[in-house]
């Protein structure tokens, strides 16, 4: 009986019978078997790695110890919420108009000369003045504001994770907020004369007397993947309440304490200059992504290595088949192909399910255990991150082995699938080229990000900080493209040579 007689009983009977038999031939070479679980163990033992020896420590006025609980916001995202705030309360309906007429700051950057701060004047981009209506005092609480920021123009921001873009002004503006009932909306304008609308929203279930005022804030400048020091001041003048009209209040929202316990540490502040305001805040308004705690996410950071060895089983079980000659000689390399795809797949599937499905919540689990603070995670976010993380082995696999059929050599095709896959993701946790995983079949890794990257928040661009170019389902698309395209011009060019022979 020849060696191609299998695929010839499979052509009659149907590709069910051609699947049992690829997943006979697959599942009888030990080798591929062992490889696929030294993948998993690979993955599962560097997530238990990270999450072992994660300890995560912060200094409060009680000492240094386990740090709390990350704060969150109305939908449960863990949010920032320090900022300086000169407010009134406002009992019903009213609205608040000023003019920010100036933005400056300050912030730290590296040491010039070792051990001797070095902090210029400034602004960060994202730093923060404008006019704020919220619940309360009380942090995580719902709020709107319409701001001026350091390099992004006018905004109009709600409940943290919320941004609407203004007008790109970054001189002298005029603001203004308004309340309706549970409606608040923000305006904008060039004279104090002329106003545009830049959005309305709906905070529901807003008190009978909510807080109304300015405020000014600025997130850290970034460098060295941490933020360090800044502020913002801005100078508010133009000033004019309705419905409201008592002496401004004063608080340094949200602002922490030196080890004694009583010293602010880098407190905000306000001087009243005549009808003017100039306030001072440091902090932010807005998502917490890198101090929110730790994401789920960081327990698959040794899913690309993991992944060489998927792609190294999905490479070798085509070309131990083409060195024997069973594709590309008159059998159906569609279904052929076809079948092989399938069920490298759903093997790389399952071996990556069984991998996060045990590295994503034992992981967690050590993580809380050490009292570290974590991000918060919905069930279905989780989910989405173990199953998605079995969709991107499923659909590397099916990547090299198109690649495989594509260029008939095995150590050819497995170099280019790590170069597709895996490289760009190294790069990217180190911090480099990170538009990578916006082009590259690399871009499936985003299927496993458990914390947003939001538009409003600057973060150092590697995938240790959490940043991915791509919203989670747009990079599985892109992998998933790439593996249909090899696939689908390999069967292409196996048709062709096949209609070749005479």
């Amino acid at each position: 009986m020849s060696s191609d007689t299998p695929y010839r009983s499979s052509r009659r009977d149907g590709f069910p019978r051609l699947l049992r038999a690829e997943w006979t031939k697959f599942r009888s070479a030990r080798g591929r078997v062992l490889t696929m679980a030294a993948s998993v163990l690979v993955t599962v033992s560097l997530g238990l790695l990270v999450a072992g020896g994660a300890r995560t420590t912060c200094v409060t006025g009680k000492g240094e110890g386990p740090c709390p609980a990350p704060l969150v916001g109305p939908d449960g995202t863990a949010v920032n919420d320090r900022y300086y705030f000169v407010h009134q309360p406002l009992k019903g309906n009213g609205s608040i108009t000023a003019r920010v007429s100036d933005m400056t700051g300050q912030m730290r950057l590296p040491d010039a000369v070792p051990g001797v701060r070095n902090v210029m004047k400034g602004v960060v981009p994202w730093a923060k003045a404008g006019l704020l209506i919220r619940q309360s005092l009380t942090r995580g609480t719902p709020y709107a504001a319409v701001m001026l920021t350091g390099d992004h123009g006018v905004r109009m921001q709600y409940n943290f994770t919320h941004d609407v873009p203004g007008g790109p002004h970054n001189g002298p503006q005029w603001l203004r907020l308004t309340r309706s009932g549970d409606t608040i909306t923000g305006y904008e304008s060039d004279d104090g004369r002329t106003w545009a609308e830049i959005s309305a929203v709906k905070l529901a279930g807003l008190p009978e007397t909510v807080e109304i005022g300015l405020f000014a804030t600025s997130p850290g400048v970034l460098w060295e993947m941490a933020k360090a020091f800044a502020q913002a001041t801005a100078t508010f003048d133009q000033i004019t309440l309705q419905g409201a009209n008592g002496s401004w209040r004063r608080d340094d929202v949200g602002v922490s304490m030196e080890s004694d316990g009583k010293t602010p540490h880098h407190p905000g502040g306000v001087v009243e200059s005549g009808d003017k305001l100039i306030v001072t805040g440091g902090g932010d308004i807005g998502p917490a992504t890198e101090e929110g705690g730790l994401r789920a996410d960081l327990m698959l950071i040794g899913g690309g290595v993991g992944l060489i060895l998927v792609l190294v089983v999905a490479v070798l079980f085509f070309t131990a088949e083409h060195r024997r000659g069973l594709i590309g000689t008159g059998l159906p390399a569609s279904r052929l192909l076809a079948a092989k795809a399938v069920v490298v797949g759903a093997v790389a599937f399952v071996a990556g399910l069984v991998t996060s499905g045990v590295v994503v919540p034992v992981g967690l689990a050590m993580l809380r255990a050490h009292q570290n603070p974590i991000q918060p995670l919905t069930l279905g976010t989780e989910l989405r991150v173990i199953v998605g993380y079995a969709a991107l082995a499923a659909a590397a696999a099916v990547l090299a082995l198109g690649l495989a059929a594509l260029v008939k050599r095995g150590v050819v095709a497995i170099g280019l699938a790590i170069a597709l896959v895996v490289v760009p993701y190294l790069l990217a946790i180190a911090g480099l080229v990170p538009w990578l995983l916006m082009i590259t079949p690399a871009a499936g890794f985003a299927i496993t990000q458990s914390v947003p990257t939001f538009a409003q928040v600057d973060v150092d661009q590697s995938l240790i900080a959490g940043y991915y170019p791509l919203p989670p389902w747009a990079g599985l698309t892109v992998i998933c493209g790439y593996a249909a395209l090899a696939l689908g011009a390999a069967i292409a060019v196996h048709r062709r040579n096949v209609h070749r022979i005479p």
